[in-house]
């Protein structure tokens, strides 16, 4: 399923080379991935394959050892040994990350969290911040809910402010670190659909998720990660019903038949 109606759609985001590590254990060997203006990338694979790491890499939250990360219309970030966090930060400038564990301020109520990074970042003004998230937070089924603080949310309502607190920084690119693995089952579906609706939005997207069955519904792309290397890309269809991998097929198997 398409959202972009068109395979020519320019690059938003190319990541070249990517390479981690962590002491002595490489995490990324040298990993590409791409995403088109309006579409849907999902990355799937074991934990510890490195997919939260790649994400990370392309927000600049980690600063990788080598490779570069473009975004349409702007400078390509080469990284090397000598690259600095501050270096790294001009990507975040460009796409918001929705955390697993919803990364809220405990003490701000949910209108301040939102509209912290939209007024001492992005320096806008306050009094229209405050609008934009009231709107957003309306979106999401969530309006009566500004002026209370985070523990009195259930998991569900925290992702869904985490995901309004990404929106309010209006990125080019929206980064999703499985969104619901944090959740109990019942709370997952009302995260889904948000992340859906705004698939059909045409918001440009980078999902790590374990939730083949949505990956599958939602992806424009699927790139299977396992101990640091892409294993196998494709569309959701062919990677998800027919992997061409036997460690993909491993993997999917396990995921979609857990007994």
């Amino acid at each position: 399923m398409s959202h972009t109606n068109s395979p020519h759609a320019p690059v938003l985001l190319r990541a070249n080379g990517l390479q981690k590590s962590f002491g002595t254990h490489q995490v990324l060997k040298s990993i590409d991935v791409a995403v088109r203006k309006g579409e849907v990338l999902a990355l799937i694979g074991p934990s510890g394959s490195g997919k939260t790491t790649v994400l990370r890499c392309l927000n600049g939250l980690e600063v990788p050892d080598g490779g570069s990360v473009s975004f349409e219309g702007g400078p390509a970030v080469a990284f090397d040994s000598a690259t600095t966090q501050k270096q790294a930060q001009v990507l975040r400038t460009r796409s918001a990350m929705v955390f697993q564990n919803y990364n809220l301020f405990p003490h701000k109520t949910v209108l301040e969290n939102i509209i912290e990074g939209p007024v001492q970042v992005q320096k806008r003004k306050k009094s229209e911040a405050i609008e934009e998230a009231k709107e957003l937070l309306a979106r999401v089924g969530l309006a009566e809910k500004h002026d209370q603080y985070p523990h009195q949310l259930s998991g569900g309502q925290q992702q869904r402010v985490g995901i309004v607190r990404a929106l309010a920084l209006k990125p080019s690119l929206l980064l999703f670190d499985e969104p619901t693995s944090a959740l109990d089952p019942e709370l997952v579906g009302d995260v889904l659909k948000v992340i859906k609706e705004l698939a059909d939005e045409g918001w440009t997207m980078v999902l790590v998720t374990h939730e083949l069955a949505f990956a599958r519904e939602v992806a424009d792309e699927v790139v299977f990660m396992d101990q640091g290397v892409v294993v196998e890309r494709g569309h959701p269809e062919v990677v998800l019903r027919d992997p061409q991998n036997e460690r993909t097929r491993q993997f999917v198997h396990r995921l979609l038949n857990p007994f």
